[in-house]
Formats: structure tokens, C-alpha cells, sequence
């Protein structure tokens, strides 16, 4: 079946070169035929030519063809080995000198040729591409075939036949190399990926790998060191011949040099001479291809080197680290070496931005080699036990060697991403292996097993400190050639080393009084402030002064990046209400460095230490835990947990009110409005929950505090942005009111209502529930609304004008029950006859009450709340108390309901004629004298 695949095969390659001949003869006679009617045209002698137009007779030495011209810069442009093809072409072409004859007409330019770069058509892949490799393939098969045949037949023996076979790769090679050194430049430029030498030596090449295995692994004649330094001899010569026949080439010595010790196996592996051949194969690989710029190969090269080294860790009976270790460094050594970054830039300007940075050539090659090797040093792990070395040892030496990578070339920079990341998991990976480890239960009579993590954390800590000195390294070459560069290991230089301590702390470390991990964060923010120092004192002395305006991002980078490390030695050295205060001191201490640095990035340390606070409050609210938090109201642990960041935030915002950064003063003022809210409603909720702050839902006396505390905050945010503009004042005082506005319509009007949840009220009559639940936060809404008139949106002063209203609404409706009543009013308890026309009766007179405040103050909303309020009352009484009273409550409740609208349209009759009076008057013109 094969064979017949091949020579159909071959049969159509054959039609194929024969219709692709048949155009080229055809091509060939047309160009013939052009020349023949060129130098039909050509006149006799140029100068004569000239002489008819010009008398100068040294005019006609500088009369040159448009065609030569051509010819002459084309030939300029191109490289030596192809300055024939275009003087070639241009003799081909004619000298077109008949253009300079009178009358003579002009001839069209001639068309470029194709040049070699150009997209070739479906006919030059199937008829000069195709056929090259194919023909290889059947040549190698052939002999393969032959071999074959003479086994069925039993024509010759097994020597015979790996000696012709052997003689047949040979000629292969010689073959390819003749044809190779007959062979047309031009032919080699344009099809250099299918070149018919390439092909023969490829050819060779497999026939001589199948002779050297078959002689191993069939019949036995040689052994296995002795077949193995065969194949791979034969495999490293193909690489070194790729270099004269093409990438195609290299590509089959390294898929050689890959499957030699798979073919090759023994009873007793020898993983170090495994792992040499491998790197030398590697090599060998990159360094052919860094002569030829490929990139293909060493794609190639650094997936199958990093494959081989995960097999051999998951496959090895006995694990030994260091070969794959070492073969990995070889790996990411080399890459800085053999590709450098200068010298494999392309032509042009490179992209600008972080783009550019990302998308650097050889990107193929570096994101091949990060990923490989941070898979490979990851897969270490799954080891439990090595022979030599401690696999989590040698996989961290493979994340900072590619760390080393992404800091010694700006090209790197995704080894450096990938280093970083792989050095988190790392990490993380064997903080999980170790947090379901149970030690082996104690033998009577001896002590308990104590387990020790020196190791993890020594690799930890290790890891991170070399992260900063890389960064430090990249930093004094980098800093102002490659600023994204520099950003970026701004960044990785503070953030992965207390990523990696914060790891190790929180799984191989004391909670309390670690001093190993604390003066490691110590140690880790004075070094990055200390950088910090060093690059805007390096920038003030190098920069000209209009640069020195500008944002140094990698040394503000560091000063954030030493907040985090000193904030890591907090947690490390003091625990509860200690550290959360500490944190608010160090970000306060931050913020007054700006008496000594103008550092920019001093005033949002304050900003973030004050995060790190909320986010303690939100981990533990109670701040030193919920069984040592005594119940004495207020003087407890919660006023100074609170209240001393809260100060230190106000102070802070009080310090940067005239910050010419508005971001951060805005943000400093929200978080400092935001603590003293906080606080206040945390040592509220204590004080009225007998000392227990837990998820129970508070009381309507609770909740009206919140109440009364959010619409006083929103009232003093806008005397705040009255006095000093700012839109976190104006804002934060309109997102308190609505929120706010919000609990009323949710909680004092459905969920915490006495009617609804059977709360009582109180023994006394005035100074109960119901004062402290609706009428004080209604006043106090009124008063904000009456405060917002002119200084915040209309809708925004109508929405607290009508939350008070309702407020106030509910106070005297639930008044009025409560005194029918008793202290209990649920609504289980039903109505009483003289309740309901009680109810008429007061809605009434605060309609009338609100219309008589409404006139006198020219407030057209309180008018319109009286409206609407005895609109309310209109339709109870024909709807409830028509069918609900009897008797005489019903009489009073209708005369009453009659006299008071009389009274209100007699009123309004007065006030419209009022100021109609009013209108006329101002409209008349003034008397004369």
C-alpha cells in the first residue's frame, strides 16, 4: 500500500515539473522574441543619434538609458552573490536608447522582477517546493525498502545489508553536497526552505540513524554506549550541516539528537551522561541558529531539552537533581548568551510602551524557555526524595536563574513575568504539601516528634532577597534607558519577596513574635527605602531640569514597595490592637517624611496604611478577638483600636488639604470621613449590644442612631465642603444622605416598625421608642434638607424634605396608637372606633400645621407635603372611617373633615388674592409728581 501512496506520488510530481517546464520554455521564446525586436530597434551608433538634437558632442558620454539606470541602482541595492542576476536581467532587457530618437515612440517601462521575498503562487509550492521534500522522503524510504527487500528475499546478510545501507546514506550526503556547490544562488535564495541539496543530505541523514539503530536494537552487532555516541555523532553533524542546507535540516538533527536516548536504552541509566547530551544537543541547536537568526529550532530545542527533564523526573527510580537542574541553567545561561538583545533587534524603530516591551523579539524563544523550565523545575516537586539534592532547593535555583534572565535583558521580560509567578507557586505548592502533613504518633515513653521548616523557609526567604538584588541590578542599567523595564522590576522586586515571606509566615512561622520573618521585613523596607533615596537622588543629579518634573515610577514604586515590607514585619512582631494601631503610625510616619523628601508617593502610603487598617477592621472587627473585648461602653479596646487611626486619618487629611495632588488629598479626606463614621457606629452598636458585637439585628433605637449619625455626617460634609470645596465633601455628604434615606424607607418605615415587629415602646409617654425612632431623625432630616436649599440639587434637598415628612408622619400616627394602646402597639392588637377618628383628627392639624409653616416660610415643598398629607386624610375618612365608625365619631369626623378644607380653601383664597394684589402693583407703572 505504501509503495503504491509513493508512486502516485512521484507520478504527479512528475506531470507537475513537466507543465512547470512547459511554461518556462514558453516563458524563455517570449523573452527571446522581446530581444530580437530591441535590437532590431537599437540605431547604429548613439552619438550620431545625439548629434541630431544636441551640437555638445560630450552630451551623448552622459546619456544613460532609463533602463541601465534601472539596472545600476538595482544592482547597488543588492547583496554581491546577486549582482549578476540584475545585469543579467538589464542585457536581457536591451539599453532602450531608441527612446532619445525624434518621433520615436516611447516604450512601456519595463516590470519589476519578482523579488525573492514575494508570495509564492500554488504552482511554485506543488511544482518546486513539494517535489524537493518529497523526493527525499521517497530516497530514504527507498533504501529503507531495499534493506527490507533483501530481509524477505535473503539475498545478502545482516552485515551486507547495513553496509550497503550505510554506503547508500553516504552517497546521500555526497550527493547533496555536490549539488550544493554547483548550485545557482538565485535558486538557493528563493527556495531556501526547499533546496534540493538539503533534501539529499536529509535523506543521508535518517538513512544512517536507521543503519546505527538497526545494528543496536536488531541484530545486536554494537552496544549501547557505542550506538548512543553514534546517533548522537550523526545527529550533531546534521545540526552542523543545517547551517549550510537550511533550518529544515537543523530541525531533523535535533528531532534526532531528542529521540537517540529513547531509541538507546539500557538496564542502568547514567542520568548525568544523559542530561550532558542534551545540553550539548541544545547547544549545538542555538548556536546554529543564532548564526542563521532562526527560531524555529530553538523552540523546538527548548521544549524537547525541558520535556526530556520532566520524564526523567516523573519516570526516574532513583531521582538524582542536579543533571536536569543543571541541563535547565544551561538552557536560560544560554539564551542570555546566544541571543542578546542588540544584536537581534530588528531594523526600524522598535514599538514604544509597555506593547513594545512585551511583544520583543525573540519572543518565541523566551517564552518557550520560561515556560519549559518553570514546568520542569515545578515538576521537581512531585519528588518526595532526591539522591543528591533537596528537589525544592534545585527548583528554586531555576526560578532565580530565570529571574537572573529577565533582569540581565530587556527583552526578557517575560522571564522575568514567568519567574516570578513560578516562584509564587513554588512557594505555595509546598506550603500545601506541608499543611496536610500529620507527624508519626510518639512511641510510649519518648517525646513528641518536632518538626522544622528551616529548609522552607530559608528557600523562601532566599528566593525573595534575590528577586531585590536583581531588581537592584536592573535598576542602575535600566533605569532611565528602559523605563517599562524598570517599572516592571520595580514591581517584582518588592512585591514577590513579600509574597513569598508573607507565605512562609503564614505557614511555616509563629503568628506572634516571629523575629526570623520580621527582621527579614525589616531589612527588606530599608533596603527598597534606601533605593528609593538612591534613584531620586541618581535622577535630581543625571536629569536636565525639565525631566526632573517629571514621575520617577521605579523609585515611587520602591517607596510603596518598603511600606509593604515593613508592614510585613508588623504582622510578624506584634499581633491584634497593637498591629493595627503600629500600621496607622507607620503610614503617618510616611506622610510626615514630607517635611524632609517631596517624594510623591509619601502621602499615599498614608492612604494605603489606612486600607490595611479597614481591611483588619474587616477580618476581626472586635480588634483584639470577641472573648477579651470587655462590655464596658466606650472605654473599651474598640476606642483606641479605632479611634487612634481614625485621629491619625483626620490629622493626615487635615495636613494634605492643600495638596496640589487632588487625588490623594480627595481620597485621604474619603477614607478619614469614612474612619470617623466607622468608628462611631462600631462603639454605637457595642454600647447597645451589652458589649457584644456579633451579625444580630439591631433594635429600632440602634438603628435610629445609625440613622441620626449618617444624616449628621452628611450635614457636616457639606459644612466641610462649604468651607473647603471638594468634591469627596460634596459627594461623600450627598452619598451619606441617600443612604441614610435608604434605611429609613427599609427599616424605621417595614422592618424595625413597633406595628410590625412587636417591640415595645417605652413606659413613658413622650421620651419613648417612637421620640428616639421617628421624630428625632425627622427633624434632623428637616433641618438638613432646610440647610441644602441652594447648596446641593433641588431633587436631593426633596428627597430629604420628604424622608422627614414621613418621619414625622409616623411619629404621631404610631403616637396616637401607642396612646390607645399601651406600650405594645403590634398590629395583632386590631383598632379601636375612637383610634381610628383619632388619626383624622391629627392628620388634619399637622396638614394644616405644615401649610401655616409652608406660608411663612415661602417653602412651596412643605405646601405641597400639607396637600398631599390631607389628600390622605380626605381619602381615609371616606373610605375607612365611613364604614369602620358610628354614631357620632362618624358626624365629627365628616364636620371636621368639612371645616378644615373649608378653612384651607378660604386660606389659600386669601393668600392668591394676596398676590395678585402684589403682581399688579409691581406691574403698574409709578404715579407722576
Amino acid at each position: 500500500m505504501i509503495e503504491l501512496l509513493l508512486l502516485l506520488l512521484v507520478i504527479l510530481m512528475i506531470g507537475l515539473d513537466r507543465k512547470t517546464a512547459g511554461r518556462v520554455a514558453l516563458l524563455e521564446q517570449e523573452v527571446e522574441a522581446v530581444k530580437a525586436e530591441l535590437s532590431r530597434r537599437q540605431p547604429a551608433s548613439l552619438p550620431l543619434a545625439v548629434s541630431e538634437t544636441a551640437p555638445n558632442e560630450s552630451l551623448a558620454e552622459e546619456v544613460v538609458s532609463p533602463v541601465e539606470l534601472a539596472a545600476r541602482e538595482a544592482t547597488e541595492e543588492l547583496g554581491p552573490e546577486q549582482n549578476y542576476i540584475a545585469t543579467t536581467s538589464a542585457e536581457d532587457i536591451g539599453t532602450g536608447q531608441d527612446i532619445l530618437q525624434p518621433g520615436a515612440a516611447v516604450p512601456a517601462s519595463p516590470q519589476p522582477a519578482p523579488s525573492s521575498k514575494s508570495r509564492d503562487s500554488l504552482e511554485s509550492y506543488l511544482g518546486a517546493r513539494w517535489p524537493v521534500w518529497v523526493g527525499g522522503v521517497a530516497l530514504a524510504l527507498g533504501g529503507i525498502f531495499l534493506v527490507r527487500y533483501s530481509i524477505e528475499a535473503g539475498l545478502l546478510g545482516p552485515a551486507a545489508r547495513l553496509t550497503l545501507a550505510c554506503l547508500f546514506g553516504f552517497a546521500l550526503l555526497l550527493g547533496g553536497e555536490l549539488l550544493r556547490r554547483r548550485g545557482m544562488p538565485q535558486i538557493s535564495e528563493r527556495y531556501s526552505n526547499a533546496m534540493i541539496p538539503g533534501a539529499l543530505t536529509a535523506a543521508g541523514a535518517v538513512t544512517l540513524l536507521g543503519v546505527i539503530y538497526a545494528g543496536y536494537g536488531i541484530y545486536g552487532y554494537v552496544g549501547p554506549t557505542t550506538a548512543f555516541l553514534l546517533l548522537a555523532a550523526v545527529s550533531l553533524a546534521t545540526i552542523g550541516l543545517s547551517l549550510l542546507h537550511g533550518q529544515a535540516l537543523a530541525g531533523l538533527g535535533l528531532l534526532g539528537s531528542l529521540l537517540t536516548p529513547a531509541l538507546v536504552a539500557t538496564d542502568q541509566p547514567y542520568a548525568p551522561g544523559l542530561f550532558v547530551f542534551l545540553s550539548i544537543t541544545w547547544l549545538a541547536a542555538n548556536l546554529a541558529s543564532r548564526f542563521r537568526r532562526w527560531t524555529l529550532v530553538p523552540m523546538l530545542a527548548n521544549i524537547g531539552t525541558a520535556l526530556w527533564a520532566m520524564v526523567y523526573t516523573l519516570g526516574a527510580a532513583i531521582f538524582e537533581t542536579m543533571p536536569p537542574t543543571l541541563t535547565l541553567m544551561v538552557m536560560i545561561a544560554g539564551t542570555a548568551f546566544f541571543w542578546p538583545g542588540a544584536g537581534y533587534a530588528p531594523s526600524g524603530p522598535s514599538k514604544p510602551g509597555w506593547r513594545g516591551l512585551l511583544g520583543r523579539p525573540p519572543l518565541k524563544i523566551i517564552l518557550s524557555v520560561s515556560l519549559m523550565t518553570m514546568l520542569a523545575a515545578l515538576t521537581m516537586l512531585l519528588v518526595p526524595a532526591a539522591a543528591d539534592m533537596d528537589p525544592l532547593f534545585a527548583s528554586a535555583a531555576v526560578m532565580a536563574a530565570l529571574a537572573a534572565l529577565g533582569a540581565v535583558r530587556p527583552y526578557g521580560v517575560w522571564a522575568a513575568l514567568i519567574a516570578a509567578t513560578g516562584a509564587v507557586l513554588l512557594v505555595t505548592s509546598t506550603a500545601l504539601t506541608w499543611l496536610d502533613f500529620v507527624p508519626p504518633t510518639p512511641i510510649a515513653g519518648q517525646l513528641a516528634p518536632v518538626m522544622s521548616f528551616t529548609l522552607q523557609i530559608a528557600v523562601c526567604l532566599l528566593l525573595g532577597a534575590i528577586f531585590t538584588l536583581l531588581g537592584f541590578a536592573c535598576l542602575r542599567r535600566f533605569h532611565r534607558s528602559e523605563p517599562e523595564f524598570s517599572m516592571l522590576w520595580s514591581v517584582l522586586m518588592s512585591a514577590v519577596p513579600v509574597t513569598l515571606a508573607t507565605i512562609s509566615f503564614l505557614n511555616f512561622g509563629k503568628l506572634s513574635g516571629d523575629w526570623t520573618h520580621g527582621l527579614y521585613g525589616l531589612a527588606l523596607g530599608m533596603a527598597l527605602l534606601g533605593g528609593a533615596e538612591w534613584l531620586f537622588r541618581k535622577g535630581s543629579e543625571n536629569d536636565p531640569p525639565q525631566e526632573q518634573a517629571g514621575m520617577d515610577w521605579p523609585a515611587n514604586l520602591l517607596v510603596a514597595g518598603s511600606l509593604a515590607g515593613f508592614t510585613l514585619a508588623l504582622h510578624a512582631l506584634t499581633n491584634g490592637m497593637v498591629t493595627t494601631i503600629l500600621m496607622s503610625v507607620l503610614g503617618f510616619l510616611y506622610l510626615l517624611g514630607m517635611r524632609l523628601r517631596a517624594w510623591p508617593a509619601l502621602p499615599w502610603m498614608m492612604a494605603a496604611a489606612t486600607l490595611v487598617v479597614f481591611g483588619r477592621i474587616a477580618w476581626e472587627p472586635t480588634i483584639i478577638g470577641v472573648n477579651s473585648l470587655g462590655r464596658t461602653p466606650f472605654f473599651n479596646a474598640l476606642l483606641p483600636g479605632y479611634g487612634i487611626p481614625t485621629v491619625l486619618a483626620v490629622v493626615a487629611a487635615y495636613l494634605l488639604r492643600t495638596s496640589t495632588d487632588l487625588r490623594v488629598r480627595n481620597i485621604m479626606q474619603a477614607l478619614a470621613c469614612l474612619s470617623v463614621l466607622m468608628t462611631v457606629a462600631i462603639l454605637i452598636r457595642h454600647a447597645m449590644n451589652g458589649g457584644v458585637l456579633d451579625s444580630r439585628v439591631p433594635t429600632l433605637g440602634e438603628q435610629s442612631i445609625y440613622t441620626l449619625l449618617t444624616i449628621g455626617f452628611s450635614g457636616v460634609l457639606m459644612t466641610l465642603d462649604l468651607k473647603s470645596p471638594s468634591p469627596v465633601f460634596r459627594w461623600g455628604s450627598m452619598i451619606a444622605g441617600i443612604i441614610a434615606t435608604v434605611n429609613v424607607l427599609s427599616l424605621h418605615l417595614f422592618a424595625l416598625n413597633p406595628f410590625f415587629s412587636g417591640e415595645d415602646t417605652g413606659s413613658w409617654p413622650i421620651f419613648n421608642l417612637l421620640l428616639l425612632g421617628y421624630l428625632l431623625p425627622g427633624l434632623a432630616y428637616g433641618l438638613v434638607a432646610f440647610y441644602a436649599r441652594g447648596k446641593r440639587p433641588q431633587p436631593y434637598v426633596a428627597m430629604l424634605a420628604v424622608a422627614g415628612a414621613v418621619l414625622g408622619f409616623l411619629w404621631a400616627t404610631l403616637s396616637v396608637r401607642r396612646f390607645w394602646q399601651g406600650e405594645n402597639i403590634a398590629d395583632w392588637k386590631g383598632f379601636m372606633p375612637a383610634e381610628t377618628y383619632a388619626y383624622s383628627v391629627v392628620w388634619l392639624l399637622i396638614g394644616v400645621a405644615l401649610l401655616a409653616l409652608g406660608s411663612r416660610m415661602n417653602a412651596r415643598s412643605l405646601r405641597l407635603a400639607s396637600a398631599g398629607l390631607i389628600l390622605v386624610a380626605v381619602v381615609k375618612v371616606f373610605l375607612i372611617d365611613m364604614s369602620n365608625l358610628e354614631g357620632i365619631l362618624r358626624a365629627l369626623s365628616f364636620i371636621g373633615l368639612g371645616a378644615v378644607l373649608i378653612g384651607i380653601g378660604l386660606f389659600y383664597q386669601r393668600i392668591l388674592v394676596k398676590k395678585d394684589d402684589e403682581n399688579l402693583a409691581a406691574d403698574s407703572p409709578e404715579p407722576r409728581p
